[in-house]
This record gives C-alpha cells, structure tokens and sequence, in this order.
C-alpha cells in the first residue's frame, strides 16, 4: 500500500505552545471507474480543452484561472494573487475554541486528514491529543487547502490527532418541505423501539462491504475471461400495507435472528419501575443545539 503524500505543513498552535505538523488524507474513494469509447470501433474518448475563438486546442501552459464577475466578463487570478492572501491558515492551525465533540452536529463533517507530528513536535502532539480525549472535546480552527479557507475541528482517533474539514453554516441546505402531520400512536413508538433494540449493537465497520463494487467487478471479471454473466433476481421486498403488522413482523424476524434474544411479547408496555423519578423539567439539550439537529430530532 502506498504512502499517501502530505498536501499541507505547518504548525498548530495551542496557546503559546506550537506544534509543526504535516497533513495526510484519510479516506480514499474506491469507486470504480469507466472510460467511454466509440460505440462503432470501440476507440476510447478523449476530452479536449479547446479554444472556440482561435478554433484550435490550448495546452495546459496556456490556462490561466479566471473568475467570471458578469456574463461574459473575467477577472484573472494569478498564483501570486493566491499566495499573497493574508491567510494565517496558510501556514498555521490556530485552536480558537474547544467544543464538545457530540455538539457538532454530522452534517457540518466535510472530508477527514490525519495530523501527523514532525519529529520535534512529539510531546505537545501528544499532549495535545491526551488533553482532547481526556476532556472529550474537539479543538476549533481554521484552515486553507486548495484555494478555499475551511472551518476544521481536531479530534483524537486511535493514538493520533484527525482533522475534519467542516462545512460553513451558510453551506447548509435549508430544507423547506413541510411534512404533513401525521399522528403516531404510543402503541406504534413502543413497538418500533422494540425493533430499534432487536436490532442494537456496538458499531463495527469492520462488517460492511461495498457490495455493489463487489458485484460489478466480478461482472467486469466474468466479462474479460469470456464467461457469462448469472445473476439471481433479488428476491422483491414483502408488501405489508399494515404498519403494526410490518413493525410486529419485523421484530420477530430481527430477535429470531439473534441467539438468546428476548423473548417477551412484541409490543408489550414498558413498566415503570416504583421508585422512578419523575422527568426532569431542565430543557433538553437539544434545543441549544444547532438548527439542523433540531430539524434531526423534529423528525
């Protein structure tokens, strides 16, 4: 496997306390990839940059960056132009605040980076980290990559620091429809939380797989070695119109599917238990939260 190269270096500064530090991705895509050919001859595509005033191909020595500011009007924007922004975040991750790690909510998550200490910036790295987990928080700064400053927060992942880029809140799509009201009995809550927890476990993502990549590269396969191609019918989903009955039918599929399941009757209340206290009136949590989770947990 190889090495991925670090896209950015700098410093992370922590207080008084400065951290050199150099940033490698995370994730990978592992998409598989299609090229298009001529249907007629089978000859693979090529895409041109083309010049339609002097009607001929330009290289890529001849492309400059430009931004269109009214219809048909540009303005150039050297590398220079870039290099000359005065960004702090070009070359440093200042650590502005530090936030409980559950209060950012998931849709602000854009892309993950592995921080990875230079050699001599071990121990506060390690500090770093330590503080972070200790105190269950995420650090808050800023960062410029690829000719754009993101918002980013620091976590601890496994013995290392994790940087993810964030989305700004003006890049979050309001989501205007408005569902109808529809009324939702304690009887249906009561038993699709018994299917929640039929189905509950510790996350392990060590269990899924990408089994659409996995069935269009043993086509792929079957296809280059001459062999044809047998796949069975995915069986069609049972259409339940009753919700109850598709809730009850579910949570025996899922216990009998689980050794040592419970076994008590689907949809059987809860019992308080005597000494119970009565529910806090302290507001929820949720309601200091940002709006997209209040929309989250509306739904």
């Amino acid at each position: 496997m190889s090495v991925p190269r670090s896209i950015w270096k700098g410093v992370i500064t922590f207080g008084m306390v400065s951290i050199p530090v150099r940033l490698t991705p995370a994730t990978e895509d592992k998409d598989v990839s299609f090229h298009l050919l001529h249907e007629q001859d089978h000859s693979r595509i090529k895409f041109k940059r083309w010049c339609p005033v002097d009607d001929q191909e330009v290289s890529n020595e001849e492309l400059v960056r430009a931004y269109e500011v009214s219809k048909g009007q540009y303005v150039e924007v050297t590398d220079e132009d870039l290099e000359r922004l005065p960004l702090p975040s070009k070359h440093t991750i200042e650590l502005s605040a530090f936030v409980k790690t559950d209060d950012i909510d998931p849709v602000y998550f854009e892309k993950s980076y592995f921080l990875e200490p230079e050699e001599t910036g071990l121990k506060p790295y390690t500090l770093l980290m330590r503080v972070l987990q200790e105190k269950d928080v995420a650090g808050v700064a800023k960062i410029a990559l690829r000719n754009k400053e993101h918002l980013c927060a620091l976590r601890p992942l496994d013995g290392t620091l994790l940087l993810e880029t964030l989305h700004y809140p003006d890049e979050i799509r309001e989501h205007e429809q408005k569902l109808p009201k529809v009324v939702v009995s304690e009887r249906e809550i009561d038993v699709a939380g018994s299917l929640v927890e039929a189905l509950s476990e510790d996350f392990d993502p060590g269990k899924y797989h990408d089994d659409y990549r996995e069935a269009l590269l043993e086509v792929i396969n079957s296809k280059a070695e001459g062999r044809q191609v047998v796949s069975p019918e995915a069986p069609a989903p049972e259409q339940v119109t009753d919700l109850m009955s598709a809730l009850r039918a579910s949570v025996e599929a899922a216990r009998k599917g689980r050794p040592g399941g419970e076994r008590a009757e689907v949809g059987q209340a809860r019992t308080k238990k005597p000494n119970s206290k009565p529910a806090s009136k302290t507001p929820h949590k949720a309601e200091h939260k940002p709006a997209a989770r209040r929309r989250k947990a509306a739904a």
